[in-house]
This record gives C-alpha cells, structure tokens and sequence, in this order.
C-alpha cells in the first residue's frame, strides 16, 4: 500500500482524512486507485491535471509512469487556478 498526504484543499473530497493508502505502483495507478477509493477527488484528479505530485520532495511534472513504492513520501497538491 503506498501512503498519500493530502494537501489541505484535497482533505475535504476524503471526509478529512490527511493521509490515505491505495496500491500503486505508478503515479497513473496512483490517480485511479484515489478515485476509485474516493470519487470525490474523480475531476480533480483527472489524471494529474488538477493536482500536482510530490514524490520524496520533488514535485514530478509529467509524473504518469513514474514508480512509487511504500517507500516513497508521496503528497498530491491542488494546483491553483486563476488568471
């Protein structure tokens, strides 16, 4: 099971858990295990548009195929909108 903090806004879609467990071993697995187990979080996710990826402290851009194990420190963002 890989563990995933959640960033503030995010806790909300999860009844206000900050940390949550799927099995994943990649970021894309990650994203749809999170909406499966969560589908409030189903738009934001998105698959990884709405949110962005920290994996071991470094924000991972284009993170789809990128592995994790229950090893990584994994936090999901929300990205901010506005113009």
């Amino acid at each position: 099971m890989v563990k995933v903090h959640l960033w503030a806004g995010l806790r909300a879609l999860t009844g206000g858990q900050d940390v949550v467990e799927v099995e994943a071993g990649n970021v894309t697995g990650l994203y749809r295990a999170l909406a499966r187990a969560y589908p409030a979080l189903t738009d934001i996710i998105d698959d990884g548009r709405g949110v962005s990826i920290s994996i071991d402290g470094m924000l991972i851009p284009d993170a789809g195929y990128e592995k994790v194990s229950e090893n990584n420190e994994i936090y999901l963002l929300q990205r901010a909108k506005g113009g």
